[in-house]
This record gives structure tokens, sequence and C-alpha cells, in this order.
């Protein structure tokens, strides 16, 4: 099993930063990746960007240039960096930790219960 706990989110205005947190503790094999995803009302969750237990890294295309994703030596806290903020990127932001091969988990993923990020304009 994993635990998934998020921090970080709230109010900011457009073209602030802010710094998501993602904690996860619990078998190394079942959190090789992990990534946060982000959900506006209506709409699908989508990945925004990961990261590996090797350091390797993906952030989406729409991302590039203003998020980054990190973590620390630990491996246990992985980091969104997020710039320049604009109103589009109020969501709630979750964070999932998942396996690499379905032979070192028994469980595929394991989600946290979001944080909230509100960028007014």
């Amino acid at each position: 099993q994993v635990f998934v706990h998020e921090s970080g989110g709230g109010s900011v205005q457009a073209g602030d930063s802010l710094i998501l947190s993602c904690e996860t503790v619990g078998n190394n094999t079942c959190r090789y990746y992990t990534g946060w995803y982000r959900q506006s009302p209506g709409k699908a969750r989508d990945l925004v960007a990961m990261i590996n237990r090797d350091g390797g890294t993906y952030t989406a295309n729409s991302e590039k240039g203003r998020f980054t994703i990190s973590q620390d030596d630990t491996k246990n806290r992985v980091y969104l960096h997020m710039n320049h903020l604009i109103a589009e990127d109020t969501a709630q932001y979750y964070c999932k930790a998942w396996r690499r091969y379905a032979s070192e988990c028994v469980f595929p993923e394991f989600w946290g219960h979001g944080t909230q990020v509100t960028v007014s304009s």
C-alpha cells in the first residue's frame, strides 16, 4: 500500500507562482512513478507532469516552460513548481503514485485526495 497526500494549493493572482507538494509513503515498487494531474469541473482529469524514481521526467506540452516537477533526495516528496499562473490553471490538482511493472505491486495505482488551486485574473 502507498499513502499519498497533497499540499500547497491555494488562491493566487494571475502571474503568481505556487509549489505543490506530494508526499508518498509505502512500498517503493508500488510508487516508481509519481505524477500530478488536474481536473476542472466538467472536464477530464489530465496529466500535468510526472517523474520516476530514477529521475526521469515528463511535462505536458501545454505546461512546458511554466511547470517543473522535481523530487527530494528521499524520493518521498514530489514537487510541482508552477510559474506564471493563469486563470485556466484553476483546478483540483491530484497526485498519483503507480508501479512500473504489474509484477512489482499488486495494486496498479494510488491517488491522493487533491488540493485546490484557484487563479484569479
